[in-house]
């Protein structure tokens, strides 16, 4: 069965430069496997014995692609980023306009929280702590990337009069509620996507 995930453009590219795995892939299927498991279950709960049976291999198998389970979390973890990342960047290429930049930005990452781009997205919070030390570091350097994209954008709408928070303290206020709508916000409820994207907007004061 083909992945969702290949249906996305920015996937081809990445897969061929290696900043992701193929989705196809048996490796792909892995981790699109163990991403869902460690949501549904949590990353302690789950067993590679858990995984194993989610994809339809034995056990031992799915050490020819990993050392071990956090191996598997970190590049879920990482592979979002990375997946995160192309998306916005696609998202604003060409477009001058920072409200329209911004609204973006916001819908990108809501897309992310809300499974358009998998469940590793989500992870990042909720797992976080199963990560070694070094494995954190790894993550937190791409996770700094996406955040300077963020602010990056907020610090030109600053600098042309349309917001007048500073871009770090927006960002970790949007950030906050942005990752709780995924407690409130149903992709089949009330609100439209596009909706939420353009309240979010005016609470940020952004014109349209």
């Amino acid at each position: 069965m083909r992945s969702a995930l290949n249906e996305l453009p920015e996937i081809p590219a990445l897969v061929a430069d290696g900043v992701i795995t193929d989705p196809d892939s048996a490796k792909g299927r892995l981790l699109s496997a163990s991403a869902t498991l460690f949501k549904q279950k949590g990353f302690a709960r789950t067993t590679v014995r858990d995984i194993a049976a989610e994809v339809g291999i034995l056990s031992g198998s799915i050490f020819h692609h990993f050392p071990n389970k956090e191996s598997i979390l970190l590049a879920v973890m990482s592979e979002a980023i990375y997946l995160a990342l192309a998306r916005m960047r696609n998202a604003i290429e060409g477009e001058a306009s920072i409200p329209k930049r911004f609204r973006a930005l916001v819908r990108c990452e809501l897309e992310a929280i809300h499974g358009f781009t998998g469940v590793g997205f989500t992870l990042l919070s909720s797992e976080w702590r199963y990560l070694s030390e070094e494995s954190q570091k790894e993550v937190l350097k791409l996770r700094d990337e996406y955040e300077a994209f963020h602010r990056g954008v907020y610090a030109e709408a600053k600098e042309q009069g349309l917001i007048k928070v500073e871009p770090f303290f927006l960002r970790h206020f949007l950030r906050g509620a942005l990752a709780e709508t995924a407690n409130w916000f149903h992709l089949d409820g009330d609100y439209s996507l596009d909706e939420l994207v353009e309240q979010v907007s005016l609470t940020a004061a952004l014109p349209s």
